[in-house]
């Protein structure tokens, strides 16, 4: 079983966005029970009492108009104690990179990756919480989930 957390400031857009369809792909590919796909923020700014706040109703949104109808997924915040439980962790900037090494330490290199770096790309996934662009977040998002479960099953040769 291959496991995968997705990381973004806040866990309210990108990185819960990345999951459903990521969960979606492996779906749609029957790949069912060969994945465990989480998602995490790399701060505490949407977790208020210890209770994360839901996918931003404008992300939800855009997941619903293609077809993904996520659970009520609420934001938690990365730790080091995730390091052992996952295979990669896969951030949506540099900015989230940085912090990824931040929070998981040196022994975390070599598991951690930018999004679209599966697709040859190094630009960041563009934050919707600023641009209020959620449909090219989307097609990024689902550009590089795309690229990186065909990456994975090519390995695998499932």
């Amino acid at each position: 079983m291959i496991k995968i957390m997705f990381v973004c400031h806040g866990n309210i857009c990108r990185s819960p966005m990345a999951e459903f369809i990521f969960k979606d792909l492996i779906k749609k590919r029957g790949l069912e029970g060969k994945f465990k796909v989480s998602s995490s923020a790399t701060s505490d700014e949407e977790i208020y009492r210890g209770v994360g706040n839901p996918i931003y109703p404008p992300a939800l949104r855009e997941l619903q108009k293609n077809g993904i109808y996520p659970d009520d997924k609420r934001s938690v915040r990365l730790k080091k104690e995730d390091l052992p439980l996952y295979d990669m962790f896969v951030c949506m900037d540099d900015k989230n990179l940085r912090n990824m090494r931040y929070i998981l330490g040196d022994e975390a290199e070599g598991k951690m990756y930018k999004l679209l770096s599966f697709n040859g790309s190094e630009r960041d996934v563009l934050d919707p919480w600023y641009s209020g662009d959620f449909t090219s977040a989307y097609n990024d998002i689902l550009s590089g989930c795309t690229a990186l479960i065909d990456k994975i099953t090519e390995e695998k040769k499932w």
